[in-house]
């Protein structure tokens, strides 16, 4: 498998790096809408998606071609506060003109192996993601890829059932590494200091699970300034 290829972007602080990765997803959309008539992007759960996903509604694009996918969810009913469906669909997606038909959240609430499944079977087909977004953990897991768990699963290579899960609830479902990894691009969201370590982990080239994202164009990390060990240090 190649090495895996990151790209470093610091911003001074989480406003401005939200501000960023906004304009990036709506440049992403455009020039796939441009080149292909559609543009396919990866929801992530978490505080700093939220905030991209409000900055977001105001965004000059084709909503109507868009179509959105999740890179994993908790086992819960789908109107569950926690679930990162209903986080994107509070901040975005009900306040924007993305086709119904068009947004495809996890059926986590089937529990993991049949919501894996499913989502498997809704996958066949779709092809290359235009945009992937994701988060990392202070642990360094990112969707719900978790340490010491098997990534790419030989049965489950798409979607994988996630159990015992290190973080309530226990039971999930989440994107593969590979499939993730099957990316146009890939923005990783990285803010606070409790993410340095993490990070340096990262650098250092540990086994950790943001490491097996690997998509050929390589992976972007937009991280403030609280995130980066080396303006730590320097301080």
């Amino acid at each position: 498998m190649q090495a895996q290829q990151i790209h470093w972007h610091v911003f001074a602080d989480n406003s401005e790096l939200r501000r960023a990765a906004c304009n990036a997803v709506v440049n992403s959309a455009n020039a796939a809408i441009a080149e292909r008539g559609r543009f396919v992007i990866v929801l992530a759960g978490g505080s700093t998606p939220h905030g991209i996903y409000q900055l977001l509604r105001d965004a000059s694009t084709d909503w109507s071609k868009w179509h959105v996918y999740f890179g994993d969810e908790r086992c819960l009913p789908p109107e569950h506060a926690d679930r990162n469906s209903r986080m994107a669909e509070e901040s975005l997606l009900q306040h924007v003109s993305i086709p119904r038909e068009h947004i495809h959240a996890m059926p986590a609430e089937l529990g993991p192996d049949q919501a894996a499944e499913a989502y498997r079977k809704l996958l066949d087909g779709v092809g290359e993601f235009d945009l992937v977004l994701l988060g990392m953990g202070e642990d360094a897991h990112t969707a719900s890829l978790f340490p010491g768990q098997d990534w790419d699963s030989a049965d489950f290579a798409v979607a994988i059932p996630v159990r015992n899960a290190p973080k309530p609830p226990a039971d999930r479902v989440s994107l593969s590494a590979s499939r993730l990894s099957d990316a146009r691009q890939v923005i990783f969201l990285v803010t606070g200091a409790g993410k340095r370590e993490a990070v340096m982990l990262w650098q250092s080239g540990s086994e950790v699970p943001v490491a097996a994202i690997r998509p050929i164009t390589g992976v972007e990390v937009y991280m403030d300034a609280a995130a980066d060990p080396a303006i730590a240090e320097s301080n």
